[in-house]
């Protein structure tokens, strides 16, 4: 009966030691998306031309470990909002859309990174509607917090 309360406690030392993350902490921190750096790209309000190739800058960070991102780049012809931002931008008046743009894309990030700089070419094609946009960008870490910023932008 000894041998068998011994071993019930070994094992269930097992299970609990190999259920615990690698400092015994739970990651509980959102992750950050920063757009302040000088090569930031788009920030709040900024301008694209139809028919170019933007390239997205950003840095991500966080406590433990990051997992991926995704951007998303929407009309906002009917003045809907998501924007994170406190700056306001200029929009035009509410229209219906005829040919908007519409991208979204995933991307991952190398395993067991807490800074990351994030880099995407993104072609905006040439016969979109021009107007008001949505350039919407997700961070998610690795325990599965997403931090969401919502930028207003303009296609010329």
């Amino acid at each position: 009966m000894k041998k068998i309360k011994f071993l019930f406690g070994v094992l269930t030392l097992v299970l609990i030691s190999s259920c615990s993350s690698d400092n015994g902490e739970i990651d509980t921190e959102y992750p950050v998306i920063d757009i302040t750096g000088a090569n930031a790209f788009p920030i709040q309000c900024s301008t694209i031309s139809r028919g170019q190739t933007i390239t997205f800058k950003a840095t991500f960070n966080d406590n433990v470990a990051l997992g991926s991102y995704s951007l998303d780049i929407h009309h906002n012809f009917d003045h809907h909002t998501h924007s994170t931002e406190v700056t306001t931008c200029e929009m035009e008046a509410v229209k219906k859309p005829v040919k908007p743009m519409l991208f979204i894309n995933n991307y991952t990030i190398p395993n067991g990174v807490k800074s990351y700089e994030a880099t995407a070419q993104i072609t905006i094609p040439a016969d979109v509607d021009p107007g008001d946009y949505h350039f919407m960008i997700r961070l998610t870490d690795k325990e599965g917090w997403q931090t969401l910023k919502g930028l207003s932008i303009k296609i010329l």
